[in-house]
């Protein structure tokens, strides 16, 4: 474990990066958003112990990603998880500030 005052050191020497969102707006205060989509992932895990193989955890990912992108958009789940097994995936926009 690290003193105190090497933790602060530590922020110190990296306060650009942990204050950014002071300077850039669309970068969020807290982490929160990103512990919630990864949730689901750990209650996965803990419902079957474990994933079966490296590239079954990747699948589900991949479609958790999708999904949680869709709810950002407010877009309709169903249809477009139907657009995407058609070969017509959603590809979200980047607005920016």
């Amino acid at each position: 474990k690290q003193s105190k005052a090497k933790n602060l050191l530590d922020r110190m020497e990296n306060r650009n990066a942990v204050l950014a969102f002071m300077y850039d707006f669309r970068i969020p205060f807290t982490n929160n958003e990103a512990e919630r989509i990864i949730r689901m992932v750990k209650l996965q895990q803990k419902i079957s112990g474990t994933f079966r193989s490296e590239k079954g955890a990747g699948v589900f990912c991949r479609i958790r990603s999708y999904v949680a992108t869709l709810q950002r958009q407010k877009l309709p789940i169903l249809e477009y998880i139907r657009r995407a097994l058609e070969g017509q995936p959603f590809m979200p926009s980047f607005r920016t500030v």
